[in-house]
Protein backbone atom coordinates (compact mmCIF):
# COMPACT_ATOMS: atom_id res chain seq x y z
CA UNK A 1 0.00 0.00 0.00
CA UNK A 2 1.52 3.62 -1.03
CA UNK A 3 2.00 6.10 1.29
CA UNK A 4 -0.55 8.71 -0.66
CA UNK A 5 -2.93 5.31 -0.36
CA UNK A 6 -2.46 5.68 3.77
CA UNK A 7 -3.10 8.78 3.88
CA UNK A 8 -6.17 8.66 2.23
CA UNK A 9 -7.39 5.96 4.19
CA UNK A 10 -6.67 6.95 7.88
CA UNK A 11 -8.08 10.84 6.84
CA UNK A 12 -11.17 8.81 5.60
CA UNK A 13 -11.72 7.42 9.23
CA UNK A 14 -10.96 9.74 10.92
CA UNK A 15 -13.77 12.09 8.93
CA UNK A 16 -16.11 8.66 9.06
CA UNK A 17 -15.71 8.99 12.95
CA UNK A 18 -16.50 13.02 12.72
CA UNK A 19 -19.93 11.86 10.75
CA UNK A 20 -20.84 9.44 13.45
CA UNK A 21 -20.05 10.59 16.28
CA UNK A 22 -19.73 14.16 15.88
CA UNK A 23 -16.44 16.61 15.57
CA UNK A 24 -15.55 16.54 19.52
CA UNK A 25 -15.12 12.82 19.63
CA UNK A 26 -13.27 12.89 16.33
CA UNK A 27 -10.97 15.04 17.59
CA UNK A 28 -10.16 12.45 20.37
CA UNK A 29 -9.37 9.56 17.90
CA UNK A 30 -5.79 10.15 16.96
CA UNK A 31 -5.47 10.86 20.89
CA UNK A 32 -6.96 8.04 21.56
CA UNK A 33 -4.51 5.80 19.52
CA UNK A 34 -1.24 7.39 20.08
CA UNK A 35 -2.59 7.37 24.29
CA UNK A 36 -2.67 3.40 23.89
CA UNK A 37 0.57 2.84 21.96
CA UNK A 38 2.11 5.78 24.12
CA UNK A 39 1.20 3.97 27.72
CA UNK A 40 1.98 -0.03 25.97
CA UNK A 41 5.35 0.99 24.93
CA UNK A 42 5.93 3.14 28.28
CA UNK A 43 5.04 0.02 30.73
CA UNK A 44 6.84 -2.69 28.19
CA UNK A 45 9.67 -0.71 28.11
CA UNK A 46 10.56 1.01 31.85
CA UNK A 47 8.69 -1.82 33.97
CA UNK A 48 9.08 -4.77 31.56
CA UNK A 49 12.32 -4.22 29.96
CA UNK A 50 11.69 -5.31 26.35
CA UNK A 51 12.34 -3.63 23.54
CA UNK A 52 10.34 -1.18 22.42
CA UNK A 53 10.85 -1.45 18.64
CA UNK A 54 9.59 -5.23 19.07
CA UNK A 55 7.00 -4.33 20.93
CA UNK A 56 5.30 -2.24 18.94
CA UNK A 57 5.88 -4.42 15.84
CA UNK A 58 3.94 -7.52 17.54
CA UNK A 59 0.88 -5.40 19.28
CA UNK A 60 0.33 -4.01 16.28
CA UNK A 61 0.35 -6.82 14.58
CA UNK A 62 -2.24 -8.25 16.68
CA UNK A 63 -4.39 -5.31 16.29
CA UNK A 64 -6.38 -5.54 12.68
CA UNK A 65 -6.22 -1.99 11.42
CA UNK A 66 -3.11 -0.78 13.71
CA UNK A 67 -0.70 -0.60 11.09
CA UNK A 68 -3.14 2.06 9.29
CA UNK A 69 -2.06 4.27 12.23
CA UNK A 70 1.19 3.00 14.02
CA UNK A 71 3.34 3.99 10.63
CA UNK A 72 2.04 7.26 10.55
CA UNK A 73 3.37 7.75 14.46
CA UNK A 74 6.21 9.84 15.83
CA UNK A 75 7.32 7.61 18.02
CA UNK A 76 10.04 9.06 20.82
CA UNK A 77 11.61 6.87 23.76
CA UNK A 78 13.48 8.85 26.42
CA UNK A 79 15.57 6.77 28.02
CA UNK A 80 17.04 9.34 30.61
CA UNK A 81 13.70 10.69 31.54
CA UNK A 82 12.40 7.73 31.10
CA UNK A 83 8.99 8.62 29.54
CA UNK A 84 7.32 8.12 25.88
CA UNK A 85 5.80 10.39 23.42
CA UNK A 86 3.81 9.56 20.45
CA UNK A 87 2.14 11.76 18.32
CA UNK A 88 -0.06 11.02 14.96
CA UNK A 89 0.46 13.26 12.23
CA UNK A 90 0.87 16.05 14.59
CA UNK A 91 -3.39 16.02 15.35
CA UNK A 92 -2.55 14.04 18.34
CA UNK A 93 -0.18 13.69 20.99
CA UNK A 94 0.47 11.57 24.34
CA UNK A 95 2.96 11.66 26.43
CA UNK A 96 3.77 8.83 29.26
CA UNK A 97 5.76 9.46 31.93
CA UNK A 98 7.11 6.19 34.07
CA UNK A 99 7.85 6.38 38.12
CA UNK A 100 9.75 4.43 40.20
CA UNK A 101 7.24 1.44 41.41
CA UNK A 102 4.92 2.66 40.44
CA UNK A 103 5.03 2.32 36.77
CA UNK A 104 3.73 4.07 33.74
CA UNK A 105 0.73 7.15 33.84
CA UNK A 106 -0.39 9.15 30.71
CA UNK A 107 0.82 13.30 31.55
CA UNK A 108 -1.89 14.82 29.47
CA UNK A 109 -0.66 18.35 30.41
CA UNK A 110 -2.23 19.44 34.08
CA UNK A 111 0.46 16.85 35.58
CA UNK A 112 -0.59 13.91 37.71
CA UNK A 113 -1.10 13.36 41.04
CA UNK A 114 1.57 12.97 43.06
CA UNK A 115 2.09 9.33 44.85
CA UNK A 116 3.86 8.19 47.96
CA UNK A 117 4.81 4.62 47.46
CA UNK A 118 4.59 3.23 50.66
CA UNK A 119 7.14 1.20 52.36
CA UNK A 120 7.12 -2.80 52.01
CA UNK A 121 6.80 -4.16 55.57
CA UNK A 122 8.39 -7.46 54.35
CA UNK A 123 5.46 -9.47 55.35
CA UNK A 124 5.72 -13.16 54.63
CA UNK A 125 4.34 -15.22 52.18
CA UNK A 126 1.34 -17.47 53.05
CA UNK A 127 1.16 -19.54 49.85
CA UNK A 128 4.06 -22.49 49.76
CA UNK A 129 6.55 -21.45 47.32
CA UNK A 130 5.67 -22.48 43.38
CA UNK A 131 9.30 -23.43 42.15
CA UNK A 132 12.84 -22.89 42.94
CA UNK A 133 14.58 -19.96 41.16
CA UNK A 134 15.70 -21.60 38.19
CA UNK A 135 13.45 -21.88 34.88
CA UNK A 136 11.16 -25.67 35.32
CA UNK A 137 11.60 -27.88 32.37
CA UNK A 138 8.80 -29.34 31.39
CA UNK A 139 8.15 -32.36 33.18
CA UNK A 140 7.33 -34.58 30.95
CA UNK A 141 7.32 -35.24 26.86
CA UNK A 142 3.81 -34.31 26.37
CA UNK A 143 4.23 -31.11 28.25
CA UNK A 144 7.37 -30.15 26.38
CA UNK A 145 5.33 -30.68 23.32
CA UNK A 146 2.45 -28.68 24.29
CA UNK A 147 5.23 -25.60 25.16
CA UNK A 148 6.66 -26.35 21.40
CA UNK A 149 3.19 -26.16 19.99
CA UNK A 150 2.58 -22.88 22.16
CA UNK A 151 5.92 -21.27 20.46
CA UNK A 152 5.72 -22.15 17.30
CA UNK A 153 4.25 -19.53 15.04
CA UNK A 154 1.95 -20.60 12.36
CA UNK A 155 3.34 -20.07 8.63
CA UNK A 156 1.09 -17.74 7.34
CA UNK A 157 -0.52 -14.86 9.47
CA UNK A 158 -1.95 -14.31 12.06
CA UNK A 159 1.01 -14.82 14.57
CA UNK A 160 1.08 -16.05 18.03
CA UNK A 161 3.72 -14.35 19.58
CA UNK A 162 3.35 -16.29 22.87
CA UNK A 163 6.29 -14.49 25.15
CA UNK A 164 5.38 -16.98 28.49
CA UNK A 165 3.88 -19.51 29.53
CA UNK A 166 3.35 -21.08 32.91
CA UNK A 167 2.01 -24.35 34.09
CA UNK A 168 1.13 -25.58 37.74
CA UNK A 169 -0.05 -29.06 39.20
CA UNK A 170 -1.39 -28.87 42.86
CA UNK A 171 0.22 -25.71 43.41
CA UNK A 172 4.14 -26.30 41.56
CA UNK A 173 5.13 -25.26 38.28
CA UNK A 174 5.64 -28.21 36.34
CA UNK A 175 6.57 -26.78 33.02
CA UNK A 176 7.31 -23.03 31.89
CA UNK A 177 8.68 -21.02 29.16
CA UNK A 178 9.82 -18.24 28.27
CA UNK A 179 10.46 -16.01 24.70
CA UNK A 180 13.72 -13.76 24.28
CA UNK A 181 14.39 -11.05 26.81
CA UNK A 182 11.96 -12.64 29.04
CA UNK A 183 12.34 -14.79 31.89
CA UNK A 184 10.45 -15.59 35.49
CA UNK A 185 10.59 -12.15 37.21
CA UNK A 186 10.05 -10.26 34.03
CA UNK A 187 6.57 -8.43 34.63
CA UNK A 188 3.90 -8.92 31.53
CA UNK A 189 1.46 -6.47 31.31
CA UNK A 190 -2.12 -8.17 31.94
CA UNK A 191 -4.71 -6.12 30.34
CA UNK A 192 -7.95 -6.68 31.07
CA UNK A 193 -6.76 -9.78 33.80
CA UNK A 194 -6.02 -6.72 35.83
CA UNK A 195 -10.03 -6.59 36.51
CA UNK A 196 -9.85 -10.35 38.04
CA UNK A 197 -7.51 -8.71 40.17
CA UNK A 198 -9.80 -5.70 41.29
CA UNK A 199 -12.43 -7.98 41.68
CA UNK A 200 -10.69 -9.99 44.37
CA UNK A 201 -9.37 -6.61 46.15
CA UNK A 202 -13.22 -5.73 46.44
CA UNK A 203 -13.54 -9.41 47.49
CA UNK A 204 -11.48 -8.44 50.28
CA UNK A 205 -13.49 -5.66 51.11
CA UNK A 206 -16.47 -7.44 51.35
CA UNK A 207 -14.77 -10.03 53.91
CA UNK A 208 -13.87 -7.13 55.74
CA UNK A 209 -17.36 -5.59 55.60
CA UNK A 210 -16.28 -2.48 54.34
CA UNK A 211 -18.24 -2.86 50.78
CA UNK A 212 -21.44 -4.79 50.40
CA UNK A 213 -22.25 -6.56 47.00
CA UNK A 214 -25.81 -5.68 47.21
CA UNK A 215 -27.75 -2.19 47.59
CA UNK A 216 -26.23 1.33 46.09
CA UNK A 217 -22.93 1.37 45.80
CA UNK A 218 -21.18 4.23 47.74
CA UNK A 219 -20.50 6.77 44.83
CA UNK A 220 -21.11 10.32 45.41
CA UNK A 221 -22.33 11.24 42.34
CA UNK A 222 -25.18 8.93 42.43
CA UNK A 223 -26.19 9.41 45.62
CA UNK A 224 -30.03 11.16 44.67
CA UNK A 225 -32.65 8.49 45.11
CA UNK A 226 -33.93 9.98 42.05
CA UNK A 227 -31.36 9.67 40.18
CA UNK A 228 -30.93 5.57 37.86
CA UNK A 229 -28.18 5.41 38.93
CA UNK A 230 -28.38 5.45 42.47
CA UNK A 231 -29.62 1.59 42.14
CA UNK A 232 -26.63 0.33 41.31
CA UNK A 233 -24.77 -2.29 42.88
CA UNK A 234 -21.24 -3.46 43.65
CA UNK A 235 -22.29 -7.05 42.16
CA UNK A 236 -23.23 -5.26 39.26
CA UNK A 237 -20.44 -3.61 38.53
CA UNK A 238 -18.10 -6.77 38.90
CA UNK A 239 -20.55 -8.36 36.25
CA UNK A 240 -21.07 -5.33 33.69
CA UNK A 241 -24.67 -5.27 34.14
CA UNK A 242 -24.90 -1.68 35.80
CA UNK A 243 -25.88 -0.17 32.44
CA UNK A 244 -23.13 3.01 32.29
CA UNK A 245 -23.24 4.56 28.86
CA UNK A 246 -19.87 4.19 28.20
CA UNK A 247 -19.82 2.26 24.85
CA UNK A 248 -18.12 -1.00 24.79
CA UNK A 249 -14.35 -2.94 25.46
CA UNK A 250 -14.84 -6.00 24.01
CA UNK A 251 -12.63 -5.11 20.80
CA UNK A 252 -8.93 -4.09 20.45
CA UNK A 253 -8.98 -2.56 16.92
CA UNK A 254 -9.08 0.41 15.09
CA UNK A 255 -12.75 0.83 15.17
CA UNK A 256 -12.43 0.66 18.98
CA UNK A 257 -10.49 4.05 19.38
CA UNK A 258 -14.31 5.18 18.63
CA UNK A 259 -15.08 4.00 21.68
CA UNK A 260 -16.42 6.77 24.31
CA UNK A 261 -14.40 4.28 27.19
CA UNK A 262 -11.23 4.33 25.53
CA UNK A 263 -11.48 8.69 25.58
CA UNK A 264 -11.80 7.83 29.41
CA UNK A 265 -8.81 5.58 29.17
CA UNK A 266 -6.41 7.98 27.17
CA UNK A 267 -7.98 11.10 26.90
CA UNK A 268 -8.69 11.72 30.67
CA UNK A 269 -6.49 12.40 33.69
CA UNK A 270 -9.42 10.94 36.50
CA UNK A 271 -10.36 7.74 34.49
CA UNK A 272 -12.81 7.09 37.73
CA UNK A 273 -15.11 10.65 37.80
CA UNK A 274 -15.11 10.39 33.37
CA UNK A 275 -17.23 7.09 34.34
CA UNK A 276 -19.15 7.73 37.17
CA UNK A 277 -20.61 11.17 35.54
CA UNK A 278 -21.92 9.04 32.22
CA UNK A 279 -25.64 8.86 31.75
CA UNK A 280 -27.02 5.76 32.16
CA UNK A 281 -28.15 3.89 28.97
CA UNK A 282 -29.99 1.10 30.27
CA UNK A 283 -31.70 0.47 33.82
CA UNK A 284 -29.58 -1.33 36.23
CA UNK A 285 -29.45 -5.16 36.29
CA UNK A 286 -31.14 -5.17 33.16
CA UNK A 287 -28.41 -5.81 30.54
CA UNK A 288 -24.65 -7.02 30.17
CA UNK A 289 -21.75 -4.68 28.08
CA UNK A 290 -18.68 -5.11 28.67
CA UNK A 291 -16.72 -2.04 29.24
CA UNK A 292 -13.83 -0.75 31.44
CA UNK A 293 -15.87 1.99 33.26
CA UNK A 294 -17.00 -0.74 35.41
CA UNK A 295 -14.41 -1.68 36.82
CA UNK A 296 -12.45 1.86 36.73
CA UNK A 297 -15.30 2.73 39.36
CA UNK A 298 -14.88 -0.21 41.41
CA UNK A 299 -11.17 1.00 41.76
CA UNK A 300 -12.23 4.23 42.87
CA UNK A 301 -14.78 2.16 45.53
CA UNK A 302 -11.39 0.13 46.24
CA UNK A 303 -9.40 3.41 47.48
CA UNK A 304 -12.18 5.41 49.26
CA UNK A 305 -12.58 2.15 51.26
CA UNK A 306 -8.96 1.74 52.12
CA UNK A 307 -8.29 5.29 53.43
CA UNK A 308 -8.63 7.77 50.30
CA UNK A 309 -5.38 8.24 48.82
CA UNK A 310 -3.39 6.64 46.48
CA UNK A 311 -0.53 5.33 48.86
CA UNK A 312 -3.78 3.85 50.73
CA UNK A 313 -4.71 1.20 48.05
CA UNK A 314 -1.42 0.24 47.01
CA UNK A 315 -0.54 -0.81 50.21
CA UNK A 316 -3.77 -2.49 50.98
CA UNK A 317 -3.34 -4.01 47.78
CA UNK A 318 0.40 -5.41 48.66
CA UNK A 319 -0.48 -6.38 52.50
CA UNK A 320 -3.95 -7.79 51.76
CA UNK A 321 -3.16 -9.72 48.13
CA UNK A 322 -0.05 -9.88 46.97
CA UNK A 323 2.25 -10.62 49.71
CA UNK A 324 0.24 -13.34 50.89
CA UNK A 325 0.24 -15.27 48.09
CA UNK A 326 4.18 -13.91 47.35
CA UNK A 327 3.78 -12.12 44.55
CA UNK A 328 6.70 -9.83 44.62
CA UNK A 329 7.07 -8.67 40.83
CA UNK A 330 3.70 -6.44 40.24
CA UNK A 331 3.36 -3.09 39.48
CA UNK A 332 -0.34 -1.80 39.82
CA UNK A 333 -0.05 1.36 37.39
CA UNK A 334 -2.41 4.75 38.17
CA UNK A 335 -4.38 7.02 36.46
CA UNK A 336 -3.16 10.58 36.52
CA UNK A 337 -5.71 10.84 39.42
CA UNK A 338 -4.02 8.48 41.68
CA UNK A 339 -6.57 5.79 41.23
CA UNK A 340 -5.34 2.47 40.32
CA UNK A 341 -6.26 2.33 36.97
CA UNK A 342 -8.39 -1.25 37.93
CA UNK A 343 -9.90 -2.30 34.57
CA UNK A 344 -6.12 -2.90 32.26
CA UNK A 345 -2.94 -1.73 33.87
CA UNK A 346 -1.33 -4.86 36.10
CA UNK A 347 2.03 -5.91 35.29
CA UNK A 348 3.77 -9.08 37.09
CA UNK A 349 5.49 -11.99 36.28
CA UNK A 350 3.79 -15.04 34.53
CA UNK A 351 4.88 -16.67 37.83
CA UNK A 352 2.98 -14.18 40.02
CA UNK A 353 -0.19 -14.21 37.57
CA UNK A 354 0.13 -18.24 38.39
CA UNK A 355 0.09 -17.25 41.80
CA UNK A 356 -3.18 -15.72 41.84
CA UNK A 357 -5.01 -18.05 39.96
CA UNK A 358 -3.15 -20.59 42.74
CA UNK A 359 -5.70 -18.73 45.33
CA UNK A 360 -8.80 -19.23 43.04
CA UNK A 361 -7.78 -22.85 42.76
CA UNK A 362 -7.40 -22.95 46.40
CA UNK A 363 -10.49 -21.86 46.61
CA UNK A 364 -9.22 -18.64 48.61
CA UNK A 365 -7.09 -19.74 50.80
CA UNK A 366 -3.25 -19.33 50.96
CA UNK A 367 -1.24 -21.29 53.31
CA UNK A 368 -4.42 -21.98 55.75
CA UNK A 369 -5.11 -18.47 55.52
CA UNK A 370 -8.18 -17.04 54.31
CA UNK A 371 -7.84 -13.84 51.39
CA UNK A 372 -11.10 -14.48 49.85
CA UNK A 373 -14.34 -14.66 51.59
CA UNK A 374 -15.88 -18.16 51.70
CA UNK A 375 -17.80 -18.91 48.35
CA UNK A 376 -16.56 -15.77 46.80
CA UNK A 377 -14.61 -18.21 44.51
CA UNK A 378 -18.12 -19.87 43.30
CA UNK A 379 -19.32 -16.62 43.17
CA UNK A 380 -16.84 -15.21 40.75
CA UNK A 381 -17.18 -18.02 38.40
CA UNK A 382 -20.89 -17.74 38.62
CA UNK A 383 -22.18 -17.15 35.42
CA UNK A 384 -24.01 -13.80 34.25
CA UNK A 385 -27.27 -14.06 32.64
CA UNK A 386 -27.23 -12.87 29.08
CA UNK A 387 -23.43 -12.27 29.14
CA UNK A 388 -22.72 -14.33 25.61
CA UNK A 389 -18.96 -14.51 25.46
CA UNK A 390 -19.10 -16.72 29.13
CA UNK A 391 -18.47 -14.40 32.10
CA UNK A 392 -18.74 -14.08 35.76
CA UNK A 393 -17.97 -11.54 38.40
CA UNK A 394 -14.31 -10.51 37.25
CA UNK A 395 -13.77 -13.73 35.57
CA UNK A 396 -14.88 -14.98 32.42
CA UNK A 397 -16.22 -18.51 32.77
CA UNK A 398 -17.32 -21.58 31.12
CA UNK A 399 -19.98 -22.45 33.84
CA UNK A 400 -23.76 -21.50 32.22
CA UNK A 401 -24.95 -21.84 28.71
CA UNK A 402 -23.37 -19.17 27.24
CA UNK A 403 -22.14 -19.23 23.29
CA UNK A 404 -18.82 -18.65 24.84
CA UNK A 405 -18.78 -21.27 27.11
CA UNK A 406 -19.91 -24.28 24.95
CA UNK A 407 -17.83 -22.74 22.25
CA UNK A 408 -14.56 -23.15 25.12
CA UNK A 409 -16.14 -26.53 26.21
CA UNK A 410 -16.73 -27.76 22.44
CA UNK A 411 -13.31 -26.95 21.88
CA UNK A 412 -11.53 -28.91 24.63
CA UNK A 413 -11.68 -27.06 27.61
CA UNK A 414 -13.12 -28.99 30.67
CA UNK A 415 -16.31 -27.21 31.85
CA UNK A 416 -15.24 -26.20 35.41
CA UNK A 417 -12.37 -24.06 33.73
CA UNK A 418 -13.02 -20.48 34.32
CA UNK A 419 -9.98 -17.65 34.01
CA UNK A 420 -8.41 -14.04 33.69
CA UNK A 421 -8.49 -12.88 29.97
CA UNK A 422 -6.54 -9.70 28.86
CA UNK A 423 -7.25 -8.68 25.47
CA UNK A 424 -4.52 -10.00 22.56
CA UNK A 425 -3.94 -13.08 24.64
CA UNK A 426 -3.69 -12.69 28.45
CA UNK A 427 -4.90 -15.48 30.19
CA UNK A 428 -4.42 -16.78 33.58
CA UNK A 429 -6.90 -20.07 33.02
CA UNK A 430 -8.01 -21.92 36.88
CA UNK A 431 -9.19 -26.00 36.33
CA UNK A 432 -10.10 -27.24 39.43
CA UNK A 433 -11.16 -30.59 38.75
CA UNK A 434 -7.57 -30.80 36.89
CA UNK A 435 -5.64 -29.02 40.06
CA UNK A 436 -4.36 -26.65 36.88
CA UNK A 437 -3.30 -23.09 36.45
CA UNK A 438 -2.55 -22.41 32.67
CA UNK A 439 -1.02 -18.87 32.54
CA UNK A 440 -0.07 -17.61 28.87
CA UNK A 441 1.02 -14.28 27.87
CA UNK A 442 1.43 -12.43 24.34
CA UNK A 443 0.25 -10.70 21.62
CA UNK A 444 -2.03 -12.26 19.48
CA UNK A 445 -5.34 -11.19 17.47
CA UNK A 446 -8.44 -11.65 19.42
CA UNK A 447 -10.16 -13.48 16.03
CA UNK A 448 -9.94 -15.54 14.94
CA UNK A 449 -10.51 -17.62 18.54
CA UNK A 450 -7.85 -20.03 17.78
CA UNK A 451 -5.09 -17.38 16.77
CA UNK A 452 -3.25 -17.61 19.93
CA UNK A 453 -2.92 -21.31 20.37
CA UNK A 454 -4.90 -21.57 23.70
CA UNK A 455 -7.25 -24.04 23.02
CA UNK A 456 -4.39 -26.18 21.73
CA UNK A 457 -2.53 -25.19 24.69
CA UNK A 458 -5.17 -26.62 27.16
CA UNK A 459 -5.96 -29.49 25.57
CA UNK A 460 -2.47 -30.87 25.06
CA UNK A 461 -1.70 -29.64 28.86
CA UNK A 462 -4.52 -31.41 30.04
CA UNK A 463 -3.96 -34.63 28.08
CA UNK A 464 -0.11 -34.52 29.01
CA UNK A 465 -0.93 -34.05 32.66
CA UNK A 466 -3.52 -36.79 32.82
CA UNK A 467 -0.90 -39.28 30.81
CA UNK A 468 1.49 -38.40 33.36
CA UNK A 469 -0.73 -39.24 36.60
CA UNK A 470 -1.64 -42.49 35.28
CA UNK A 471 2.37 -43.29 34.36
CA UNK A 472 3.00 -42.69 38.28
CA UNK A 473 -0.13 -44.44 39.29
CA UNK A 474 0.81 -47.59 37.14
CA UNK A 475 4.89 -47.62 39.15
Amino acid sequence: MTRRRKIVLLTTAIACAGLALGAARARDVPKVAAGFIADTLCSETFVSGLDPKRDLAETADAMPGAGLLTWAMNLQVDRVRKDVTVTLFGIGRSHAVYREGLGCALDHGQGIADVALPADDKQPAALPDIAGPAIVPPQSEGLAAALDRAFAEPAQPPYRHTRAIVVMKAGRIIAERYADGIGPETQLLGFSMTKSVTSALTGILVRQGKLRLHGPAPIAAWQDPDDPRHAITVDQLLRHTAGIALGSSLQASLGSTLEPVNTMKYVEDDMATFAERAPPATAPGTMWNYHDGNFLILAHLIRNAVGGKPADALRFARRELFAPLGMANVTLQLDGAGTIEGSGEMLASARDWARFGQLYLNDGVAGGKRILPEGWVNYSATATPNAWVGIGAGFWTNQGDSFGAKFRVAHGWPRDAFFAKGTIGQYTIVIPSERLVIVRMGRSPNWPPEADGVFDLVRDVVAATREKGKLAGAK
